[in-house]
């Protein structure tokens, strides 16, 4: 029987969810981005998960895009450029980058653990999450422009967020491969780590948020995620609403006990 494309596998609080095609590198296949949206739809609905790692199966995060997909469109596009080829070709990009993305709508936070290569597609999938740690021999790049293709999964939208728009452009322009320690130094991961301790170290950041309040955790992820269009005073907005919820929270009730007792807090989610 066939291993699922997507697998969730649990660690206390924390879900880990595994990109599973090893043999073809977890490439970015309509059918791993519509295990992966389950996936997600699954995560959101369980209370119990308080942060979800996104790793891979074998030697790779992901090594991109389905090359033999794109082969087929390119030749499509090529003998009906224009029309109802275009448009639909549009559309499908649209629909299929969508389902990758899902994994930002989650309201717990994310992040990607990046045991190998994450190239192109794949590396707009650890993009979308919240916070990345990598393997230092990990290769991560944007390659799109070197594949003659625009670059996709909104790699144009949250590159520039993450590294700045300088450096954005240049691995965007050039899809110039990094390892895990440079992507580091620019900002592209939290954190680089020997392959080895890469799991631990995820686990142990999971965890950590795991212990937080998860009303406040939620809360924060929501505001994080609006403040690059918000004004100073709608974010101030924004923290005051968030804010007068917690205070209705036996969470908060507790973690001011546990700091006036200065002991560890035990928060239940309400």
């Amino acid at each position: 029987m066939a291993q699922p494309l997507v697998q969730i596998e649990r660690d206390g609080d924390v879900a880990v969810v595994v990109l599973n095609d090893p043999e073809r590198l977890n490439a970015m296949t309509e059918a791993m981005g519509q295990a992966l949206s389950a996936a997600v739809d699954a995560l959101a609905a369980d209370a119990s998960v308080r942060a979800v790692v996104l790793t891979g199966a074998g030697r790779a995060f992901s090594a991109g895009g389905d090359l033999e997909l794109l082969e087929r469109m390119a030749r499509d596009g090529n003998a009906s450029p224009g029309g109802e080829t275009r448009r639909a070709h549009e559309s499908f990009m649209g629909h299929f980058y969508r389902l990758f993305l899902k994994v930002r709508a989650l309201p717990q936070p994310t992040l990607a653990a990046i045991n190998g290569p994450a190239i192109g597609a794949g590396c707009c999938v650890a993009l979308g999450c919240d916070l990345r740690i990598a393997a230092r021999e990990a290769k991560l790049g944007l390659n799109f422009n070197r594949l003659g293709i625009h670059p996709g999964m909104a790699a144009t939208w949250t590159l520039p967020r993450i590294v700045g728009t300088a450096h954005a452009a240049e691995l965007l322009y050039t899809g110039r491969i990094l390892d895990g320690a440079e992507a580091e130094r620019i900002g592209l991961v939290n954190r680089a780590v020997p392959r080895e301790a890469l799991r631990d170290e995820a686990l142990a950041m999971a965890r950590a948020i795991a212990e937080a309040a998860p009303i406040a955790v939620r809360a924060t992820k929501r505001s994080l995620l609006g403040s690059a269009r918000a004004t100073l005073d709608e974010q101030l907005d924004q923290e005051a609403r968030e804010q007068a919820l917690c205070y209705e929270s036996a969470d908060l009730v507790e973690g001011l006990a546990a700091a006036r007792e200065r002991r560890a807090p035990r928060f239940t989610g309400r």
